[in-house]
């Protein structure tokens, strides 16, 4: 099985509610590069910009905030073109209300948050999995562990279900769904949950963490799937 925990938690209490479970952060600062590219602030380059043609960005993170739009400001030209992991968050704090993200660089519609999460977020980032040949090769290795071992991704986000728009979606939720055969599929017209359904599931999580720490207590070991080369 594959597991999302918060990346912020004690890596004791981790240990604690998933015993002989691998684990591997998968941020931008994780310290295993192989690794790091799966974050979407990862610079491969040349990554497509949903709805137009002939742009690239840098990196998923890149496209997701270059393309919002603001009171005070419309989208980022320069964003696409950060390659430094930083600097990349367009917030209200600094430009105000956010209207949503802009259907393309030229275009003139605007997308909601959860139709821009399905429409520009979520197909951008299966690009990456898809067509870097490298994050594909750490995607398939990640698969073939996972068929006997558990394994925990960290991530500063645990959102793993990508219809519930009431926090930021986990990149590491969408790597567990990749691997599982359950990513979004792009001809499915999913809808948000609603908010009683959200409630549910909020309910539904806290009973399953409370499963998870009657488990024994076992320490693991860093995940390395490169450790035999």
């Amino acid at each position: 099985m594959i597991y999302v925990e918060n990346k912020k938690r004690k890596i004791e209490k981790i240990k604690e509610q998933y015993p002989n479970a691998d684990i591997l952060d998968i941020t931008s600062s994780s310290e295993l590069r192989y690794a790091q590219i799966l974050s979407p602030f990862y610079p491969h380059g040349n990554i497509p910009i949903p709805f137009t043609d002939g742009l690239r960005a840098t990196c998923v993170e890149a496209v997701w905030q270059g393309l919002k739009v603001f009171d005070s400001c419309d989208i980022d030209l320069n964003t696409f073109k950060n390659d430094t992991m930083k600097g990349l968050k367009r917030t209200v704090r600094m430009f105000g209300k956010p209207l949503g993200h802009r259907k393309g660089v030229y275009g003139k519609e605007l997308l909601n948050y959860f139709d821009a999460r399905m429409q520009i977020y979520i197909p951008t980032y299966k690009w990456v999995l898809d067509n870097v040949p490298e994050v594909h090769n750490v995607i398939m290795r990640i698969k073939e562990r996972s068929k006997d071992h558990d394994i925990v991704f960290l991530d500063y986000n645990t959102n793993t279900e990508f219809r519930d728009t009431s926090s930021p979606l986990s990149h590491a939720g969408l790597v567990k769904l990749y691997i599982e055969g359950n990513y979004p599929k792009k001809n499915v017209s999913y809808t948000p949950l609603s908010d009683a359904e959200i409630k549910q599931r909020k309910n539904e999580i806290k009973e399953n963490k409370k499963v998870s720490k009657r488990r024994n207590k076992s320490k693991v070991e860093q995940l390395n799937i490169f450790k035999n080369e």
